[in-house]
């Protein structure tokens, strides 16, 4: 029970304690009329009985002013429990999103690589819905559930043992078949959650690849991968349900049978005359009162047990490991490549045994078939992912002992895919430095040769964006990420090269704009064409992983080797037609 609150308080049980102690007090409010109404009983039995001393009428006023009294403790207890069930909800479900977003951020993206995209949205949005709720509904009743029934048996035990024992000896039967199916309810909340995630990233696929959906008629029973999903969703809710709601119906026959069990008691003993009417008539009351709010959690402990896998799933993400370090770099350094090897699957090697040295401020260019490992080797200088074995160093200084958020200060990156968020231009500009003001963003962007379109534009920066910059055309979103970069102003520069799928036009503004941005600082350029490498300081060849040639353009041109053979294929094309 402790590592359940554990989990879903996100390990900050003190957060419930609150409405922990509003759910108890409401508990114990509730139980209150029953008391009075067992008072009021006695007194009128008592009249009943010797009516010569009459009415005690005193009484009978002080039990109304309380239950009047009541109307309003129990309307203040109540406004307690909501407001502090709630609170603990929405500020947990908050922060604790928030903090698993910037826990998520912290991790290599290797880690990303093994976890479908879908599944985290799902975390961060459903499993924390569903955490959500149990904290501002189920744990209350859990609570209740609880305490009431412990509370209750202490005190009818001073009242009359034999009916206290009667009333709550079926409640461990109701607990045992839980316990015994606890295994059961797991599993199949486990394939339920793997369901639903899995419909969710078939439902993600379906709306990105809308598109070649709708180019090769793919739609309706065309596309079996979201049918099928939305199949085993269906199955496996059938079955948690189906399953699962006999065994809490059982639970909740087995529980309440202690009330019929003491009803039988009790009339013996009434019977017998070894039990007063009034105390028989205070078990029924508090009995009812008591099973009320243990059926109430057995109704929901289905939805319980689910939250219970779900917040589990939220605390594995959170133990997560992130990437280590504490050291600075020297980013005006030399980066050395020693003896690196490096797969994103274990068995898979991408880079084998690599060894080079970059000089700083100098132009190296990477260049290879697809496949050997150029991409690679750049998101290992950015330390995306960790090496396996051998070292990678900048200005003297191991990055696998380099703090990660100093590293990445002094890398500025720009890719052939550019995402765009959906906000303002200026706003996609202002990524390269948060603390930019419009003029120098505005500076950034007319060395990024974007001022012009951007200007032309409905309202200028503060035009929004499509998700990704659908909105935008490929040259235009390439310059808008060389402004980020321009002015985040970084020494080092990884460039995968923006310009290999633009029109001309587009090209020579985009190469006008990566001249402007790398003046004086290190840059590594992946390199398809490789006239646009010509002036390069030194070229890297790989292939399958190794480093087979270096040099410049004109030393590599007059070896044989896959670089000769690259510029003679690419000078071929150059004049290629159809005919």
């Amino acid at each position: 029970m402790n590592r359940y609150f554990t989990n879903i308080s996100g390990g900050n049980v003190r957060s419930l304690w609150p409405s922990a102690f509003a759910a108890v007090l409401d508990g114990i409010v509730k139980v209150i009329p029953a008391a009075l109404l067992v008072d009021l009983f006695n007194t009128y039995y008592r009249f009943i009985a010797e009516p010569d001393k009459g009415l005690n009428v005193g009484r009978l006023w002080i039990d109304c002013v309380i239950l009047f009294a009541w109307l309003l403790i129990s309307y203040a207890a109540f406004a307690l429990l909501y407001d502090k069930s709630y609170r603990a909800a929405y500020t947990l479900a908050a922060g604790g999103r928030l903090k698993l977003a910037e826990h998520l951020r912290h991790l290599s993206l290797g880690y990303f690589g093994k976890r479908d995209p879908a599944d985290l949205t799902n975390l961060l949005l459903g499993d924390y819905a569903q955490v959500e709720h149990t904290i501002s509904h189920n744990v209350p009743q859990l609570i209740t559930a609880i305490m009431m029934p412990i509370l209750a048996l202490v005190g009818l035990l001073f009242v009359d043992w034999r009916m206290a024992l009667a009333m709550f000896v079926a409640v461990p039967l109701g607990v045992l078949l839980l316990w015994l199916t606890d295994a059961l309810q797991a599993q199949l909340s486990r394939n339920h959650v793997q369901a639903k995630n899995e419909a969710a990233s078939r439902l993600q696929e379906y709306l990105t690849g809308i598109r070649e959906i709708k180019a090769h008629n793919l739609g309706g029973k065309r596309f079996e991968r979201l049918r099928l999903s939305f199949d085993r969703l269906k199955r496996a809710s059938i079955r948690l349900e189906g399953i699962m709601g006999p065994v809490i119906m059982g639970a909740m026959l087995l529980t309440r049978s202690g009330l019929t069990i003491m009803i039988v008691v009790g009339s013996y003993l009434l019977a017998s005359g070894t039990l007063s009417l009034p105390v028989f008539l205070l078990f029924l009351l508090v009995g009812s009162r008591i099973f009320e709010p243990l059926t109430m959690v057995l109704m929901s402990y289905g939805e319980i047990r689910y939250s219970a896998y779900s917040s589990q799933r939220i605390m594995d993400v959170q133990r997560e490991q992130p990437m280590q370090g504490t050291q600075a770099i020297e980013p005006q350094g030399s980066i050395v490549f020693d003896r690196v090897t490096f797969g994103y699957e274990a068995d898979t090697p991408v880079l084998k045994d690599l060894s080079f040295t970059i000089e700083p401020h100098t132009i190296t260019a990477l260049v290879g078939p697809s496949g050997s490992g150029k991409s690679t080797v750049t998101r290992l200088i950015a330390r995306f992912w960790d090496v396996e074995t051998g070292s990678i160093h900048i200005g003297g200084q191991s990055i696998r002992e380099a703090n990660p958020e100093i590293l990445l200060k002094h890398i500025s990156m720009v890719f052939q895919d550019v995402y765009l968020f959906q906000d303002t231009i200026g706003n996609n500009i202002r990524i390269g430095n948060m603390a930019a003001t419009q003029e120098e963003i505005e500076a950034a962007a007319k060395r990024a040769c974007c001022h012009e379109f951007i200007s032309q534009l409905p309202q200028g920066y503060n035009t929004p964006v499509g998700e990704g910059g659908s909105t935008l055309s490929g040259g235009e979103k390439q310059r808008l990420s060389i402004a980020r970069a321009l002015l985040k102003d970084a020494p080092i520069v990884l460039l995968d090269e923006a310009t290999a799928s633009l029109d001309p036009e587009n090209e020579s503004a985009v190469q006008q704009a990566i001249n402007e941005l790398v003046a004086n600082k290190t840059l590594i350029i992946i390199a398809h064409r490789l006239k646009t490498i010509q002036n390069a300081d030194n070229i890297l060849v790989l292939d399958q992983g190794r480093l087979v040639q270096s040099g410049s353009h004109d030393e590599l041109c007059a070896q044989e080797g896959i670089y000769a053979n690259l510029w003679s294929l690419q000078q071929d094309s150059d004049g290629w037609q159809v005919k």
